[in-house]
């Protein structure tokens, strides 16, 4: 446990059932992110934990897409010229026949998009655990959270460890956290911006996910003191891997699955 400035009594931070290393959208650069090729890699590389961005096709079906936008991930017949160009304009029926893998390489062509449901298979299946980023089309939020977090709850139903829902935006947490309280949840942070440690706390997060290097030995001893995890993205060169482990924290999700060993302290 650690200690807050001025000698007052900290939190006692929440059990923490997953490893410290998590593969970045799969298998980060290696396969194309956010597919289930890219997480049958990872997990060949040794990882047990991955991350993933889900939304909603127009017809609220949550699925593994990290941008807004179809353009640069997807390919195919399946949208028509003119038609919109994002993802959550369609429905599921329309971007289940997209290409998600030929943009990455020729290896994975004609990779498709997969559901949250198709991921959640995977990892139960295979003993893995999941931080599920949701990623709301824009003006989308709060409904984005309720949905992914419902259909986490129901896939997860019974599971050892649950998921992760982690987000930048508060309303999909907000969301997720009315939807299923039960479930962890993460505020992620690419600034720390006023008010982000009382947001957390108000949002019921158990962790906060920062880019690597905001943290430092003031920001990991204020969050810590407040009682929260710490995560780390996206980390991809071995010194700031080891500052992150020096500094105490949680957890490191990285691009780099053929550079750094789950297995490593």
């Amino acid at each position: 446990m650690s200690v807050t400035r001025g000698g007052t009594t900290p939190h006692k931070r929440p059990d923490w059932p997953y490893p410290r290393w998590i593969a970045h959208r799969g298998a980060g650069k290696l396969a194309p992110e956010n597919t289930l090729a890219a997480f049958r890699l990872g997990a060949r590389h040794g990882y047990r934990m991955f991350e993933c961005d889900v939304k909603l096709s127009a017809d609220g079906v949550p699925f593994l897409l990290h941008d807004a936008a179809l353009s640069r991930t997807t390919r195919g017949p399946a949208r028509p010229a003119g038609a919109s160009n994002l993802a959550g304009d369609h429905p599921w029926a329309t971007l289940s026949q997209l290409d998600a893998g030929s943009w990455h390489s020729p290896t994975y062509a004609g990779e498709p998009l997969p559901t949250l449901a198709n991921i959640a298979q995977f990892c139960l299946c295979n003993g893995h655990d999941l931080n599920i980023e949701i990623k709301p089309t824009p003006g989308t939020e709060r409904r984005t959270g309720e949905v992914v977090a419902a259909h986490a709850a129901r896939l997860w139903r019974g599971a050892a460890v649950p998921p992760l829902l982690t987000s930048f935006e508060t309303d999909a947490l907000v969301g997720a956290r009315e939807t299923a309280p039960h479930l962890p949840r993460g505020l992620l942070l690419d600034s720390l911006w006023t008010g982000w440690l009382e947001a957390a706390q108000a949002l019921g997060c158990v962790a906060v996910v920062c880019n690597h290097a905001l943290w430092d030995a003031a920001s990991v001893m204020q969050a810590q003191s407040a009682g929260f995890r710490l995560l780390s993205y996206t980390v991809n060169d071995e010194g700031a891997a080891q500052r992150l482990i020096a500094l105490g924290t949680d957890g490191i999700i990285t691009d780099r699955v053929d550079l750094f060993s789950p297995d490593a302290a």
